[in-house]
């Protein structure tokens, strides 16, 4: 079985990390790169970047971020945000990213996904969905534009579409639990993980060690984001990892260290 992978998110809007609740309320938590250089020493699997304010002044400097950090640490690096063409992608890649998270574009214009994936391969294309629960068709939501419009379009379903399409996993983002500590959102990550068959990321809603264990083992996740809990020092990802191991599930642990729980 395939190790299950941990994954710190970083917001990242003016060159700074911030970080807000279901996508609203944002404040600052710390400079990209040191950052990251303490997620990869405690043991992070990979790297996400999402640029929060796409602006052009932003795509810039996620640019330069991408090559600080690509130049310092050597874990893969996965950047979203504002990128909306085949020369942005480019771009990021040549700056040092190894994925490519695309949301709004590919929605608006789903044929990017199938190029990116042809021109640059599919493990290097991420279909970031933001997905927010609508009781009315008992049912997820997919929205763009950082959760601010509703397309209507059945999450889901959506994510079935975006594995066709070319992209090589799902970075999966509950609206609902974003910042709020209260667990992933399993129903929606099994009915993702249930109906595609490429890796899935679990995102939004992570509080305490026993979501990520829910996370892989009710949601099906192939790997768990979260933001806040690392930021903000409430959990420790080496600690974490050492607790799911001790529960069975497969992680990467380079120090082994003893630990109860």
């Amino acid at each position: 079985m395939l190790s299950k992978r941990i994954i710190p998110c970083l917001d990242v809007k003016d060159g700074r990390v911030v970080k807000g609740v279901s996508f609203v309320d944002i404040i600052d938590a710390g400079d990209p790169l040191a950052c990251v250089k303490a997620y990869s020493e405690n043991g992070a699997d990979e790297i996400v970047f999402l640029d929060i304010s796409a602006s052009i002044e932003g795509r810039k400097t996620m640019l330069d971020i991408v090559k600080g950090v690509a130049k310092n640490v050597h874990i893969p690096l996965t950047v979203g945000g504002g990128i909306g063409t085949l020369e942005d992608m480019r771009n990021m890649l040549r700056a040092g990213a190894d994925k490519i998270a695309v949301n709004t574009a590919g929605i608006k214009n789903p044929s990017l996904i199938s190029e990116g994936a042809k021109k640059f391969g599919r493990q290097c294309i991420v279909g970031a969905v933001d997905a927010k629960w609508n009781a009315e068709r008992n049912s997820w939501d997919v929205y763009s534009y950082g959760g601010r419009k509703n397309t209507s379009l059945d999450a889901v379903a959506w994510c079935r579409k975006l594995e066709i399409l070319g992209a090589g996993e799902i970075l999966l983002t509950s609206i609902d639990r974003d910042g709020t500590g209260k667990g992933f959102d399993i129903a929606l990550l099994k009915s993702v993980s249930d109906s595609v068959s490429i890796p899935v990321i679990a995102s939004g809603g992570a509080g305490r060690l026993e979501d990520f264990c829910a996370a892989f083992e009710e949601g099906r996740a192939d790997a768990a984001l979260a933001a806040s809990l690392f930021h903000f020092g409430l959990i420790e990802i080496s600690d974490l990892k050492l607790y799911l191991k001790n529960k069975g599930i497969p992680v990467r642990i380079e120090r082994e260290r003893s630990y109860e729980y």
